[in-house]
């Protein structure tokens, strides 16, 4: 598509990162926004979700080299390339390095735990739709080859060194169709959050939406690293999701049970028009 965004004298900026900063101010601001609708300082979940951001990135990619390893082990200066670091990563190396990370920080700040991952869900998800936007435009984290009217032909070589993208090839664009869930995601979790009921209501929503979600587009991804299984019919990340699935099962079981309602003051809503 467009890996390059623009060249400003000998430094590259690329679209990818352009596109996933964005997607992180704007899950930052509206993170940030939510906070003391749920009780929260919000100047704490500032620093939670910028230092958890710094995390995330880290994880994302440690997680990409041990899926890779038997690349990276043979040439270790890979680890180290522009290719690795220009790479987005992988989203639940992520996103289990931001989930330690926020326990860890909200066990020494005293923060309840379940409302500060309400606050950030919907604003997960917003931000990571931006960022596979960013993939699409570099061409990582593509399909398998389709027939389909819809299916994407990637023709710019930068993709394909970087990403080693498939060119002139009609991939499954399995990026827009995250792109696309994760608004739809979001959209659900603004509407839910006006009407909360419990404790980890938003994240157990999102869990349960974002695996089944990841699951089955697992089925169509066609780039490696996936840490594939089973003979190459599964993938690792289709366990998490199963995973993430359950723990979005046990929050709703257990919110619904009545364990530690959530006082009405505390429900999760859109700023007003009023608001600043």
């Amino acid at each position: 598509m467009h890996p390059v965004l623009l060249h400003l004298g000998s430094v590259t900026i690329y679209t990818y990162g352009v596109l996933a900063a964005t997607g992180f101010l704007m899950g930052l601001w509206y993170a940030y926004q939510q906070a003391p609708r749920a009780g929260l300082d919000p100047h704490k979940v500032w620093n939670l979700v910028i230092y958890g951001i710094l995390i995330a990135l880290a994880t994302s990619k440690v997680w990409l080299i041990f899926s890779a390893w038997s690349y990276y082990s043979a040439d270790p200066r890979e680890i180290f390339s522009a290719a690795t670091i220009q790479s987005a990563g992988v989203f639940y190396g992520g996103l289990l390095g931001g989930i330690v990370w926020v326990v860890l920080y909200t066990h020494f700040q005293k923060m309840p735990l379940l409302r500060v991952l309400d606050v950030s869900a919907a604003g997960v998800a917003l931000g990571h739709a931006a960022g596979r936007l960013g993939c699409f435009t570099a061409g990582c984290c593509y399909g398998k080859p389709t027939s389909l009217p819809w299916g994407v032909t990637f023709t710019n070589p930068l993709a394909e060194r970087i990403a080693g993208t498939p060119l002139d090839v009609p991939l499954h664009p399995t990026q827009l169709y995250e792109a696309g869930a994760e608004i739809l995601n979001f959209l659900i979790l603004i509407a839910l959050g006006r009407k909360q009921r419990f404790p980890g209501q938003l994240i157990g929503t999102y869990f349960i939406l974002y695996g089944f979600e990841r699951g089955m587009i697992e089925f169509l991804r066609g780039d490696p690293g996936r840490t594939l299984m089973f003979h190459d019919s599964v993938s690792l990340m289709q366990f998490v999701s199963l995973g993430l699935i359950a723990a979005g099962v046990v929050l709703w079981r257990r919110g619904l049970r009545g364990a530690a309602p959530l006082p009405p003051t505390a429900a999760l809503r859109m700023p007003s028009a009023s608001s600043s």
